[in-house]
C-alpha cells in the first residue's frame, strides 16, 4: 500500500532542469531504493522530502495527505528526517549541541546541559553507538560524524528517513552496524529512502528500487524482478564494460617517490615504500588503519612527521607543503567539501586553482587560457555543469569529485596521491574517473590510491600496500592481492 507518493515533482535550479515530473509511490515500513548517475536528481529528490528544496510543480503525499515540507524543520515535524551524504555539523560545537541544535533543553532561560546531554546519550543509544557527548564534533574522524548525523535522524522519532549514500565513509564493521539498525527501523514500520551508489547494498536491503536519468523517472521495480545490469542500463543507457587497465602493460620509470620510515605518534609508525613512474599503488586498510594519515604526512601536512620523503631522488623536509607542491607533489583529499574545493568559487576557478602558477603574467591571470584549460578538463572527466560559470556548491556529489580531481590533472603533478577518488560516484562516472587514472599512468605519473573498495584498488593498481592499526601489514603484487588475501592483512587475520 503507498505511503508516500510522489506527483509530477518538478525542481529548476538556475541553467539545469534538476527534476522533470517525477512520479512514483514508496509503500509503508519498506527500504526503497533510489538510483541514477551523478546530476540524476537523487539527491534533490531527497531534498525536497526533507524540506532542504522546495518543489516548483507537483505533489507530495504522506499516508493519504498533501504536504509541502518548507524547511527541515517543517520535515521534521512531519514526521520526515535525512541523513545527508555531505555531513552538515557546526565543527566547533560538542555532539550534544549538533544533536539538540534547534530544540535545546532549557531551564529558566538557559539551556539545561544536563538534560542535553541525557538526551544525546539517549538519541545515540538508540542506534547502539557511545560518544562523549561533551566532544567537540569537529575531532571525530568522518565515519563517526556520520554516526552521529544518522542517531540524529532517528532520534527524531521520524517515520520516513532518507539515507543519502550513508555508507560512503563507514568502515565495514560501521556499515553492518547500519544495516541492523535499517532493518530494526523496517521492523518498526519506519519508511526508509536509501540513496546509494553502491549495488550490492541495494540488493541486499531494499525491497523495491527507483531508477532517475536526467531528472526523469526512468522505472520502479521489485528488487526481485530486476538485476544489476538491468539497473545499470537503466540508469545511463549504456553498458559499462569493465576492462584490464592499459598502464599493467607498461614498463616503469623512475623512481618518483620513497618513503622510509615515516612516523606519527599516534597516527601510524615506520612506514615505507617506493613509487615508480607509471605505477598505481594502492593502499587498502580499514577505517583508522592510518591510510589517509600517511598521505597527508607525506604531502607536508602532518608538522609531527618524522622520517624520510624522497622524491625523484631529492629529499623533501617534512611538514613542508609548498615544499611539496614545489616538487611535483599532489594530493586529492577524501573530504572534497571541506579540502578539496572552494564552495563559494565557482568551476572554472577551482578547476583552475592549483594551476595558476603557469596561467598568470605580471601579477594577473590569463583569463582565456584560464577557460580553456578548465573547459578541456571539465570536457575529459564529463563534467555535467551548466557552464563553467557556475557555482560548485549547485553540482553533484560526483560532479564535484571530478573537478577535485580535474584540479590536480590541470597542475601536471609528477606524483599524485588520490584519496577515495570516487567516493559517492555513480558506475558510470566511476568508470570515467578510473579510465583517467589509467590514462595519467600511461603518461608516466606515479599514482597513490587510497580507497575503502577493495575492488577498486584491485582493479587499478599493480601492487596493494595494506595498512593495519598504524603500520604496514603487508604489501601484495596484483598476481597475489585477493580479496581474502587482503581482507586478513587488513584484519590481522592468520592464512592459516
Amino acid at each position: 500500500m503507498s505511503f508516500l507518493t510522489f506527483s509530477g515533482i518538478t525542481k529548476r535550479f538556475p541553467g539545469v532542469l534538476a527534476l522533470d515530473d517525477v512520479s512514483f509511490s514508496v509503500e509503508r515500513g519498506s527500504c526503497h531504493a533510489l538510483m541514477g548517475e551523478n546530476g540524476a536528481g537523487k539527491s534533490t529528490l531527497g531534498k525536497i522530502i526533507a524540506g532542504v528544496y522546495i518543489a516548483d510543480g507537483g505533489e507530495l503525499t504522506l499516508a493519504g495527505q498533501a504536504i509541502r515540507p518548507t524547511d527541515p524543520l517543517h520535515a521534521r515535524r512531519l514526521g520526515i528526517a535525512m541523513v545527508h551524504q555531505e555531513l552538515a555539523f557546526c565543527p566547533n560545537l560538542s555532539i550534544a549541541e549538533n544533536l539538540c541544535l534547534g530544540d535545546m533543553p532549557s531551564k529558566a532561560g538557559w539551556v539545561d546541559r544536563a538534560a542535553m546531554h541525557a538526551r544525546a546519550r539517549a538519541m545515540l543509544a538508540e542506534i547502539g553507538a557511545e560518544f562523549d557527548v561533551a566532544q567537540p564534533i569537529g575531532q571525530l574522524s568522518t565515519g563517526q560524524e556520520q554516526i552521529v548525523q544518522i542517531a540524529a535522524a532517528v532520534g527524531t522519532g521520524a517515520q520516513v528517513i532518507v539515507f543519502d549514500e550513508p555508507t560512503s565513509s563507514l568502515s565495514i564493521a560501521e556499515s553492518e552496524h547500519l544495516f541492523k539498525l535499517l532493518a530494526d527501523l523496517k521492523a518498526r514500520g519506519i519508511t526508509v529512502i536509501y540513496v546509494s551508489h553502491r549495488m550490492e547494498e541495494i540488493f541486499r536491503l531494499c525491497d523495491a528500487i527507483t531508477v532517475l536519468r536526467d531528472g526523469r523517472h526512468v522505472a520502479t521495480e521489485k528488487i526481485p524482478g530486476t538485476d544489476q545490469d538491468r539497473v545499470i542500463h537503466q540508469m545511463i543507457g549504456r553498458e559499462v564494460l569493465s576492462h584490464q587497465p592499459a598502464h599493467l602493460s607498461r614498463p616503469l620509470g623512475e623512481e618518483m617517490l620513497r618513503v622510509e620510515g615515516l612516523t606519527s605518534p599516534g597516527k601510524f609508525r615506520d612506514v615505507g615504500f617506493t613509487l615508480r613512474a607509471g605505477e598505481v599503488l594502492g593502499f587498502a586498510g580499514l577505517v583508522g588503519a592510518g591510510r589517509s594519515e600517511v598521505a597527508q604526512a607525506v604531502f607536508g601536512l602532518d608538522p609531527a612527521a618524522t622520517g624520510r620523503v624522497f622524491v625523484r631522488g631529492q629529499e623533501l623536509p617534512l611538514g613542508d607543503v609548498q615544499a611539496a607542491l614545489a616538487a611535483g607533489l599532489g594530493l586529492l583529499p577524501e573530504d572534497r567539501k571541506r579540502l578539496g574545493l572552494v564552495l563559494s568559487m565557482n568551476c572554472r576557478e577551482n578547476t583552475s586553482l592549483a594551476a595558476l602558477g603557469k596561467l598568470v603574467s605580471f601579477g594577473f591571470i590569463r583569463r582565456g587560457e584560464e577557460r580553456a584549460l578548465a573547459q578541456k578538463y571539465a570536457d575529459r572527466l564529463r563534467v555535467k555543469t551548466p557552464s563553467m560559470e557556475s557555482g560548485i556548491a549547485g553540482l553533484s556529489g560526483g560532479n564535484q569529485q571530478k573537478i577535485a580531481l580535474a584540479k590536480w590533472v590541470a597542475r601536471d603533478c609528477g606524483v599524485l596521491i588520490v584519496d577515495e577518488p570516487t567516493r559517492g560516484v555513480d558506475v558510470g562516472a566511476k568508470a570515467e574517473i578510473h579510465k583517467l587514472l589509467d590514462e595519467l599512468a600511461c603518461a608516466g605519473l606515479a599514482l597513490l590510491v587510497i580507497s575503502s573498495e577493495l575492488p577498486e584498488v584491485m582493479n587499478l593498481s599493480r601492487s596493494i600496500l595494506v595498512m593495519r592499526a598504524g603500520h604496514v601489514a603487508g604489501v601484495l603484487p596484483r598476481a597475489e592481492a585477493t580479496q581474502p588475501a587482503l581482507m586478513r592483512l587488513m584484519a590481522g587475520v592468520d592464512a592459516g
